[in-house]
Protein backbone atom coordinates (compact mmCIF):
# COMPACT_ATOMS: atom_id res chain seq x y z
CA UNK A 1 0.00 0.00 0.00
CA UNK A 2 1.42 3.39 -0.99
CA UNK A 3 0.30 5.79 1.75
CA UNK A 4 1.44 9.36 2.34
CA UNK A 5 2.29 10.20 5.95
CA UNK A 6 -0.75 12.47 6.26
CA UNK A 7 -3.02 9.59 5.28
CA UNK A 8 -1.82 7.15 7.92
CA UNK A 9 -5.27 5.61 8.47
CA UNK A 10 -6.25 5.46 4.83
CA UNK A 11 -8.93 2.83 5.34
CA UNK A 12 -10.57 3.06 8.75
CA UNK A 13 -13.41 0.64 9.29
CA UNK A 14 -16.66 2.31 8.33
CA UNK A 15 -18.91 -0.14 10.16
CA UNK A 16 -17.76 -2.08 13.19
CA UNK A 17 -19.21 -3.62 16.30
CA UNK A 18 -18.31 -4.35 19.86
CA UNK A 19 -20.23 -6.66 22.17
CA UNK A 20 -22.97 -4.09 22.89
CA UNK A 21 -22.40 -1.36 20.32
CA UNK A 22 -22.64 -0.73 16.58
CA UNK A 23 -20.51 2.07 15.13
CA UNK A 24 -21.11 3.74 11.76
CA UNK A 25 -19.82 6.94 10.11
CA UNK A 26 -21.61 9.93 11.63
CA UNK A 27 -24.12 11.55 9.27
CA UNK A 28 -26.28 14.66 9.33
CA UNK A 29 -29.34 12.42 9.47
CA UNK A 30 -28.47 11.81 13.15
CA UNK A 31 -28.32 15.46 14.20
CA UNK A 32 -31.75 15.50 15.84
CA UNK A 33 -30.99 12.31 17.82
CA UNK A 34 -27.64 13.73 18.96
CA UNK A 35 -29.30 17.01 19.98
CA UNK A 36 -31.90 15.14 22.04
CA UNK A 37 -29.28 12.78 23.51
CA UNK A 38 -26.48 15.12 24.56
CA UNK A 39 -25.39 18.13 22.46
CA UNK A 40 -27.68 20.55 24.34
CA UNK A 41 -26.82 19.13 27.77
CA UNK A 42 -24.48 21.33 29.88
CA UNK A 43 -23.38 18.32 31.96
CA UNK A 44 -22.10 16.59 28.82
CA UNK A 45 -20.30 19.62 27.40
CA UNK A 46 -18.71 20.67 30.71
CA UNK A 47 -15.22 19.40 29.81
CA UNK A 48 -15.62 19.66 26.05
CA UNK A 49 -14.18 22.34 23.77
CA UNK A 50 -17.71 23.31 22.66
CA UNK A 51 -20.63 24.93 24.41
CA UNK A 52 -24.04 23.23 24.65
CA UNK A 53 -25.86 23.50 21.34
CA UNK A 54 -28.79 25.91 21.32
CA UNK A 55 -30.48 24.31 18.31
CA UNK A 56 -30.55 21.26 16.07
CA UNK A 57 -29.07 23.50 13.35
CA UNK A 58 -25.89 23.80 15.44
CA UNK A 59 -25.69 20.03 15.80
CA UNK A 60 -26.38 19.63 12.08
CA UNK A 61 -23.45 21.96 11.29
CA UNK A 62 -21.20 19.82 13.51
CA UNK A 63 -22.26 16.65 11.69
CA UNK A 64 -21.57 18.38 8.34
CA UNK A 65 -18.02 19.05 9.53
CA UNK A 66 -17.69 15.39 10.54
CA UNK A 67 -18.80 14.23 7.09
CA UNK A 68 -16.39 16.64 5.38
CA UNK A 69 -13.46 15.55 7.57
CA UNK A 70 -14.18 11.90 6.70
CA UNK A 71 -14.20 12.76 2.98
CA UNK A 72 -10.92 14.66 3.39
CA UNK A 73 -9.52 11.77 5.47
CA UNK A 74 -8.38 14.09 8.28
CA UNK A 75 -10.68 12.74 10.99
CA UNK A 76 -13.09 9.84 11.29
CA UNK A 77 -16.20 10.20 13.44
CA UNK A 78 -18.47 7.27 14.19
CA UNK A 79 -21.94 7.40 15.66
CA UNK A 80 -22.41 4.87 18.41
CA UNK A 81 -25.68 2.96 18.70
CA UNK A 82 -26.81 0.37 21.19
CA UNK A 83 -27.22 -3.02 19.57
CA UNK A 84 -30.05 -3.86 21.96
CA UNK A 85 -32.47 -1.23 20.65
CA UNK A 86 -30.64 0.77 17.96
CA UNK A 87 -30.80 4.00 19.96
CA UNK A 88 -28.22 6.74 19.50
CA UNK A 89 -25.61 6.59 22.26
CA UNK A 90 -22.80 8.98 21.37
CA UNK A 91 -19.79 9.49 19.15
CA UNK A 92 -16.18 8.44 18.83
CA UNK A 93 -13.59 10.32 16.72
CA UNK A 94 -10.09 9.46 15.50
CA UNK A 95 -7.96 12.32 14.18
CA UNK A 96 -4.95 11.30 12.12
CA UNK A 97 -1.60 13.05 12.30
CA UNK A 98 1.07 11.02 10.54
CA UNK A 99 1.86 7.95 12.64
CA UNK A 100 -0.34 9.08 15.55
CA UNK A 101 -4.08 9.08 16.18
CA UNK A 102 -5.72 11.19 18.81
CA UNK A 103 -9.18 10.29 19.94
CA UNK A 104 -12.22 12.04 21.33
CA UNK A 105 -15.52 10.70 22.57
CA UNK A 106 -18.87 11.65 24.00
CA UNK A 107 -21.69 9.56 25.46
CA UNK A 108 -25.31 10.37 26.26
CA UNK A 109 -25.65 10.79 30.05
CA UNK A 110 -28.42 8.18 30.30
CA UNK A 111 -25.68 5.64 29.47
CA UNK A 112 -22.90 6.85 31.75
CA UNK A 113 -21.20 4.41 34.14
CA UNK A 114 -22.01 1.25 32.15
CA UNK A 115 -18.60 0.73 30.52
CA UNK A 116 -19.97 1.46 27.06
CA UNK A 117 -17.47 4.12 26.09
CA UNK A 118 -14.59 2.02 27.40
CA UNK A 119 -15.84 -0.73 25.10
CA UNK A 120 -15.91 1.59 22.07
CA UNK A 121 -12.53 3.21 22.81
CA UNK A 122 -10.88 -0.19 23.37
CA UNK A 123 -12.19 -1.36 20.00
CA UNK A 124 -10.78 1.70 18.27
CA UNK A 125 -7.41 1.29 19.99
CA UNK A 126 -7.22 -2.39 18.99
CA UNK A 127 -7.86 -1.53 15.35
CA UNK A 128 -5.53 1.50 15.27
CA UNK A 129 -2.57 -0.23 16.92
CA UNK A 130 -3.01 -3.18 14.53
CA UNK A 131 -2.72 -0.76 11.57
CA UNK A 132 0.84 -0.81 10.18
CA UNK A 133 0.93 2.99 9.84
CA UNK A 134 -0.09 3.78 13.42
CA UNK A 135 2.39 3.74 16.29
CA UNK A 136 0.63 5.92 18.85
CA UNK A 137 -2.96 6.43 20.02
CA UNK A 138 -3.47 9.23 22.51
CA UNK A 139 -6.04 11.41 24.18
CA UNK A 140 -6.22 14.29 26.61
CA UNK A 141 -8.80 15.24 29.18
CA UNK A 142 -9.24 18.19 31.50
CA UNK A 143 -7.23 17.77 34.70
CA UNK A 144 -10.48 17.80 36.69
CA UNK A 145 -12.28 15.25 34.50
CA UNK A 146 -11.77 12.22 36.73
CA UNK A 147 -14.26 10.01 34.85
CA UNK A 148 -12.47 10.51 31.53
CA UNK A 149 -9.05 9.88 33.08
CA UNK A 150 -10.32 6.61 34.59
CA UNK A 151 -11.78 5.57 31.23
CA UNK A 152 -8.46 6.12 29.44
CA UNK A 153 -6.57 4.15 32.09
CA UNK A 154 -9.16 1.35 31.95
CA UNK A 155 -8.46 0.75 28.24
CA UNK A 156 -4.73 0.39 28.81
CA UNK A 157 -3.54 3.91 28.09
CA UNK A 158 -0.72 5.15 30.26
CA UNK A 159 -0.58 8.54 31.88
CA UNK A 160 2.23 10.50 30.21
CA UNK A 161 1.96 13.79 32.03
CA UNK A 162 0.15 17.06 32.40
CA UNK A 163 -0.04 19.47 29.49
CA UNK A 164 -0.05 22.89 31.11
CA UNK A 165 -2.58 25.40 29.75
CA UNK A 166 -3.37 22.99 26.88
CA UNK A 167 -7.04 23.55 25.95
CA UNK A 168 -9.83 25.97 26.54
CA UNK A 169 -12.89 24.28 27.96
CA UNK A 170 -15.30 27.22 27.60
CA UNK A 171 -17.89 25.78 29.96
CA UNK A 172 -15.35 25.86 32.80
CA UNK A 173 -13.09 28.81 31.90
CA UNK A 174 -12.28 31.15 29.04
CA UNK A 175 -8.57 30.54 29.68
CA UNK A 176 -6.56 27.44 28.66
CA UNK A 177 -6.70 24.69 31.26
CA UNK A 178 -4.31 21.94 32.26
CA UNK A 179 -4.98 18.58 30.63
CA UNK A 180 -3.86 15.06 31.38
CA UNK A 181 -2.24 13.18 28.50
CA UNK A 182 -2.70 9.43 28.07
CA UNK A 183 -1.32 7.20 25.32
CA UNK A 184 -0.76 3.68 24.16
CA UNK A 185 2.02 2.88 21.74
CA UNK A 186 2.79 -0.04 19.51
CA UNK A 187 5.00 -2.58 21.27
CA UNK A 188 8.60 -2.71 20.19
CA UNK A 189 8.90 1.04 19.73
CA UNK A 190 12.49 2.15 19.15
CA UNK A 191 14.05 4.55 21.65
CA UNK A 192 16.24 7.28 20.21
Amino acid sequence: MNVRASEAMIDPPKHWNTKRLALRPATRAEAAEAFESYTADPAVSRYMIWRPHASIAETDAFFRRCEKAWEERTAFSWSIRLKSDGSFAGMLTARVNGHAVDIGYVLAPRLWRRGLMSEAVAGLIDWAIASPEVFRVWAVCDADNVASARLLESVGMQFEGMLRRWLIHPNVSDKPRDCLCFAIVKKGAVRA
